[in-house]
C-alpha cells in the first residue's frame, strides 16, 4: 500500500511552530526574529518591549492571542509584525498591598484567579464562564482590556471595581482610570508607543456588595449579549456610592453613571431602585443585532438590578444550579 501524501502545509506549519517554540523559551540577549516578510519579537524585560515599538510602530502586541488570531482565521488578515508580551517580566507580577491588588497586563486569568476570587468572590462564576479552559490559560486580563471590545468580559467588572491602569512608555509612566480608557468603539487612550503594563485593583470595603451577571445563549464559552456588574457601597441598607459596568450595552464597555446618581441615597429595595432602571435608559441607546435585540439588552439591564436586590435581600442563593438536561 503506497504511503499517504504529506500535507505540505501542515510539514510547514509544524516546522514553523517548532521553530517558534524553541525561540521563545531560548535565553538569548536577541528578542527578535525576521525574514523578509514577517518580525516576531519576545522580549523579556519591559525596556525590550518599548525599544520594539519604537523600532516598529506597526506591530501588533500579542498575548494568549485568543482574539487577535481570529483577525487571521476569520478576518483573512495578515499580520506581518507581532510582539509577543507574555514574557516581559513586568508584566507578570502580582502583587498584593494593603489596600489593593496589582496584577500585570500578561497575567492569564487562570494565573489572576486566586487572588481575584480571594478579594471579590463574584468574579469566580464569571471566570469559570469565560471562554473555555484553554483560553483561560492562555488570555490576559491586559488583552482584554487593550482589544476595547465593547462584548469583553472583564472591563465591565473592572470598572464596576474602579480600576486603574499603568500605561507605560519611553516618555515615563501614568496612571490611568479605566472608566477614560476606552475611547469608541475599538479605540483606546494608548498613545504610539505605549502599553498597559498592569492593572491595580482597590480592595473591596467591608460594607461593599458585588455581583456580576453575563447573559448569552450558552452558559459556557459564548460572548456576552449583556455583561453587568453592581458594585455598591451600603449603610444601613442605603446606598452610599454605586458603581455600574456594562458591556454590550454601547460601543465600549461603559459605567451608567444616571442609573448611579439615582441609587446613591436610597434604600436597596424594589421600589429604591425604580428610577436607577428608568434612567438606564438615559445612560444607554443599545443596538440590536445576532446576539440580542435593544429591547432585550434594556429590559435585561433593568432585571439584572432587580435580581441584584433580591439577591442582597434573600436568605438564600437565588443562582440556577442545576440546568435541564436530556438523559
Amino acid at each position: 500500500m503506497a504511503n499517504p501524501v504529506q500535507d505540505q502545509f501542515d510539514l510547514r506549519a509544524a516546522a514553523t511552530i517548532k521553530q517558534l517554540q524553541s525561540f521563545i523559551h531560548a535565553q538569548t540577549s536577541n528578542p527578535s526574529m525576521e525574514s523578509d516578510c514577517s518580525f516576531f519579537a519576545v522580549p523579556k524585560t519591559v525596556k525590550q518591549l518599548l525599544d520594539l515599538l519604537a523600532e516598529h510602530p506597526d506591530a501588533r502586541l500579542v498575548a494568549g492571542s485568543t482574539d487577535l488570531a481570529l483577525e487571521t482565521t476569520q478576518q483573512l488578515r495578515n499580520l506581518p509584525k507581532l510582539i509577543h508580551t507574555a514574557k516581559v517580566a513586568e508584566l507578570r507580577r502580582i502583587e498584593e498591598q494593603d489596600d489593593q491588588v496589582i496584577i500585570g497586563a500578561a497575567v492569564t486569568y487562570s494565573e489572576a484567579e486566586p487572588i481575584l476570587v480571594k478579594h471579590f468572590p463574584a468574579i469566580q462564576g464569571l471566570l469559570h464562564r469565560l471562554g473555555s479552559l484553554q483560553v483561560r490559560n492562555q488570555g490576559t486580563l491586559g488583552g482584554n482590556i487593550a482589544n476595547a471590545s465593547p462584548i469583553g468580559d472583564m472591563p465591565p467588572v473592572l470598572l464596576a471595581l474602579n480600576a486603574r491602569l499603568i500605561l507605560r512608555s519611553h516618555k515615563g509612566v501614568r496612571e490611568l482610570p479605566i472608566d477614560q480608557f476606552f475611547t469608541a468603539y475599538r479605540q483606546t487612550a494608548l498613545n504610539p508607543g505605549e502599553c498597559i503594563e498592569s492593572i491595580i485593583l482597590p480592595k473591596p470595603s467591608v460594607n461593599s456588595f458585588l455581583r456580576i451577571y453575563k447573559l448569552s445563549k450558552r452558559l459556557d464559552d459564548d460572548i456576552s449579549a449583556v455583561c453587568a456588574a453592581i458594585h455598591l457601597t451600603l449603610k444601613d441598607d442605603r446606598v452610599l456610592s454605586a458603581r455600574l459596568g456594562f458591556g454590550g450595552m454601547a460601543a465600549t464597555p461603559a459605567r451608567a453613571l444616571q442609573a448611579e446618581n439615582a441609587l446613591i441615597g436610597k434604600p436597596l429595595t424594589e421600589a429604591g431602585i425604580a428610577e436607577a432602571q428608568e434612567a438606564l435608559a438615559q445612560d444607554f441607546s443599545p443596538l440590536s443585532d445576532v446576539r440580542a435585540s435593544a429591547t432585550y439588552r434594556l429590559l435585561s439591564a433593568k432585571n439584572l438590578l432587580l435580581r441584584a436586590v433580591l439577591e442582597y435581600t434573600a436568605t438564600q442563593s437565588l443562582e440556577v444550579m442545576h440546568y435541564a438536561h436530556l438523559d
